[in-house]
């Protein structure tokens, strides 16, 4: 079931993390790029390492790696193996997903879903990281608070403490 209030807890939380703008977005964009890989099941672990390793906000890019859910896993599937079949040559078929979509049915498709998932993935990420940081910026717009601290945090390029 949807909690609209938890969902409006938990975005509220995020856009007013007391961090940049830029740095929030990145968070949130590297999540997303997660959200289309195959690899069902570490999206969230994937997310918590490549957060670590780049020294990103984890929040943000946990959230982000939640973006794909199942309602939209089988469609983007099947169209990110059918932008890497296509790229690779191969003849464009639908991608059998009646087997199940554990890694033993989806492995003989590997090279294009990976090569489509990644190219999806990149474009989602860019869309992302522009629409988070917009977010972020016109939030933190209404409260003057937090609008000096953006404003701060954008002139000198890095967060402040």
């Amino acid at each position: 079931m949807l909690n609209k209030e938890l969902w409006k807890k938990r975005i509220y939380g995020i856009l007013s993390l007391d961090s940049h703008p830029g740095h929030i977005a990145a968070g949130f964009a590297v999540g997303v790029f997660i959200s289309f890989t195959p690899f069902f099941g570490l999206h969230t672990p994937l997310a918590i390492v490549a957060a670590f390793l780049l020294r990103l906000n984890k929040l943000t890019c946990i959230t982000g790696a939640w973006v794909n859910t199942p309602i939209t896993v089988v469609p983007i599937l099947g169209i990110s193996y059918k932008l890497g079949a296509f790229l690779r040559g191969r003849p464009i078929k639908d991608l059998p997903v009646a087997a199940g979509l554990e890694w033993h049915n989806l492995e003989r498709y590997a090279k294009s879903l990976i090569l489509g998932s990644s190219i999806l993935g990149f474009f989602a990420a860019v869309i992302a990281y522009f629409l988070c940081y917009y977010l972020v910026i016109r939030f933190r717009a209404r409260d003057a608070a937090q609008a000096e601290l953006t404003k701060e945090m954008t002139e000198v390029g890095e967060e402040l403490e």
